[in-house]
């Protein structure tokens, strides 16, 4: 399969290519000067807990105040 490369250095994957990646939207980009390699990202546990305290609408404000009441009281 051939692509090519846009004027905005970007290139389309073939869609027979992204099929077997179906829901992965990141990918780690490396090259060793020759060949360019595309690894899926796979989301860490610590996204989900990003995620979920969105949810709750827990801010990064309301973590802080929690870790300073907890070692205020021991």
């Amino acid at each position: 399969m051939i692509t090519k490369r846009t004027s905005k250095n970007q290139v389309t994957l073939p869609k027979n290519v992204m099929a077997r990646f179906a829901g992965v939207e990141y990918f780690d980009v490396s090259t060793d000067g020759a060949t360019i390699s595309l690894r899926p990202v796979v989301p860490s546990r610590a996204d989900a807990v990003r995620e979920k305290l969105a949810k709750l609408g827990i801010t990064e404000d309301d973590v802080s105040a929690a870790v300073r009441w907890a070692r205020q009281n021991p």
